[in-house]
């Protein structure tokens, strides 16, 4: 009997550890569960905290970019600071680099009007400048006082009295201005001042970066024309304009073309900007020619069919060998983002890497 009740005694002592090791198994998942979901929720609040953290710091940079100083000049080349409190919300550009610079580094939504195309602008800009006013010829002073632009962006001959206005007659109104420099303001004519303004608008705007990028793609393609240029002689070149009765004006080193020929490892045939005639072209023989064309599409065919079916320039290495490449004025002539097409045209023709 005794036994029995010892037996009994140790069953329900057993019994009650398993019951009580039970309950704390169901107690620790109950106290185990509303602690995972706190975790979560911690670690969410945290990674809130973090995203708000950046975008305040990201807000702070962009208010903290302001104000901005960068170098202009008057009509006249007269060196003049600016400095930008903020980014120009109202801008007025006239002339085709104008235009073009703003739209490539998509600043299209801070232009009100632009003027005066050579050509259309290309496809991949034509959401953006098609959303704003167009005037086929440049807008008077009068006309641009009624648009009350914060910034005008053009050419030096275009800050006149009797078009724009004198930029002294825009800053005394608040109004800041910018002239590409290749516009007449800067000689000789440099691939480097089309970076510099595509580098300027790129601080004025805060799209540093955006104008960087555009400008290296411009200096990896003269890189490419000078890396090809090392393992042979230079190729003789001439970037010229028919002007009729076999006369020629002459693109060179005083050129933005002949800057970028010169750059790629190219020995131009003449050197200097001017005229030059049939003789002389014969003479210097060169083993490519580029013949510039202005404007309109239709004529690019025409002037490279002009120079090879002369029967007089049929002895040129050039003319034999096909080796006559148009280009547009509008790519190497205070031209802007459009440049790195001319620059391809040069590079590719020079090494005929078509």
């Amino acid at each position: 009997m005794t036994n029995l009740r010892r037996i009994f005694a140790l069953l329900l002592a057993l019994a009650l550890v398993f019951s009580f090791a039970a309950c704390s198994k169901v107690d620790e998942k109950k106290v185990e569960e509303p602690k995972q979901e706190e975790k979560v929720e911690k670690q969410e609040e945290k990674a809130e905290e973090k995203k708000d953290e950046k975008a305040e710091e990201k807000t702070e940079a962009k208010d903290d970019y302001y104000p901005v100083t960068v170098e202009t000049y008057s009509a006249d080349g007269e060196k003049i600071e600016l400095t930008f409190d903020k980014a120009p919300e109202k801008v007025l550009c006239v002339y085709q680099s104008a235009i073009e610079n703003m739209l490539a580094l998509g600043l299209g939504d801070r232009v009100i009007a632009n003027a005066m195309l050579d050509v259309p602008v290309k496809d991949e800009w034509k959401d953006q400048f098609d959303k704003v006013q167009y005037f086929e010829k440049a807008p008077s002073k009068e006309a641009v006082l009624d648009m009350a632009p914060d910034m005008i962006i053009s050419w030096s001959s275009y800050f006149r009295d009797k078009t724009l206005g004198d930029v002294k007659f825009w800053h005394d109104r608040g109004v800041k201005t910018y002239i590409n420099l290749n516009s007449g303001i800067m000689k000789p004519d440099k691939l480097e001042y089309e970076y510099q303004d595509i580098r300027t608008l790129g601080k004025i705007f805060n799209k540093n970066e955006e104008a960087e990028a555009l400008i290296s793609e411009m200096e990896k393609k003269i890189a490419e024309g000078q890396k090809l240029s090392e393992s042979r002689e230079p190729v003789t070149a001439v970037i010229l304009e028919i002007e009729g009765d076999n006369q020629f004006r002459n693109y060179g080193e005083d050129s933005i073309g002949g800057n970028i020929a010169s750059l790629a490892g190219a020995k131009l045939v003449f050197d200097k900007n001017g005229k030059f005639g049939l003789e002389e072209l014969i003479e210097h023989n060169p083993e490519v020619i580029f013949t510039v064309y202005f404007g309109d599409e239709k004529l690019r065919d025409g002037e490279k069919e002009k120079i090879l079916n002369n029967p007089q320039l049929q002895s040129l290495d050039a003319v034999k060998n096909g080796r006559v490449y148009p280009i547009m004025l509008s790519e190497v002539y205070s031209s802007g983002v459009r440049t790195a097409d001319g620059i391809d045209t040069i590079v590719n023709g020079l090494y005929n890497e078509r």
